[in-house]
């Protein structure tokens, strides 16, 4: 079975649709990054809130400090 024959233009444009999702991947990857680092932000305060909550309540006893 022949293999089909591509011209320099067909390269080419296979080339720069190759680059152009790259590029996409790259950006989503980024952006997963980011969102990442928002959600650990985000389940570092909820720690340091749940911490602070319990050393306000007693947990033993069900009394308030």
């Amino acid at each position: 079975m022949p293999y089909p024959k591509y011209t320099k233009a067909d390269l080419e444009r296979i080339v720069y649709t190759q680059l152009d999702n790259l590029n996409a991947i790259h950006d989503l990857l980024r952006i997963m990054k980011l969102q990442n680092e928002l959600i650990e932000n985000a389940n570092k305060r909820l720690k340091d809130e749940i911490i602070d909550f319990k050393k306000r309540v007693n947990y033993g006893s069900g009394e308030r400090n």
